[in-house]
């Protein structure tokens, strides 16, 4: 079993970057972010959209997104649906 954490751009459905491991941790995000926001340019308006996973509720993640300006967004609880684009 392996844990994906993908950043996907909807606007031309490109894999911005994603990281893989075997265990569910906090690094596996944290890693997948600070890969993503390489690719952030000055004056870019985005939204990071996941599930409610503790994970994306982390003080250090939320933190991370403000500083950079970006808005976070969450699936409704228990509604797959929401992140079925990944």
């Amino acid at each position: 079993k392996l844990y994906l954490s993908p950043i996907l751009d909807l606007f031309n459905s490109e894999v911005i970057t994603y990281t893989l491991q075997s265990r569910p941790t906090f690094e596996l995000v944290d890693r997948m972010l600070a890969q993503g926001l390489k690719y952030v340019k000055e004056g870019d308006e985005l939204l990071l959209h996941s599930d409610q996973g503790w994970h994306y509720r982390m003080p250090k993640y939320r933190r991370t997104l403000k500083e950079h300006k970006i808005t976070q967004s969450m699936s409704r609880k228990g509604n797959c649906l929401d992140n079925s684009v990944m």
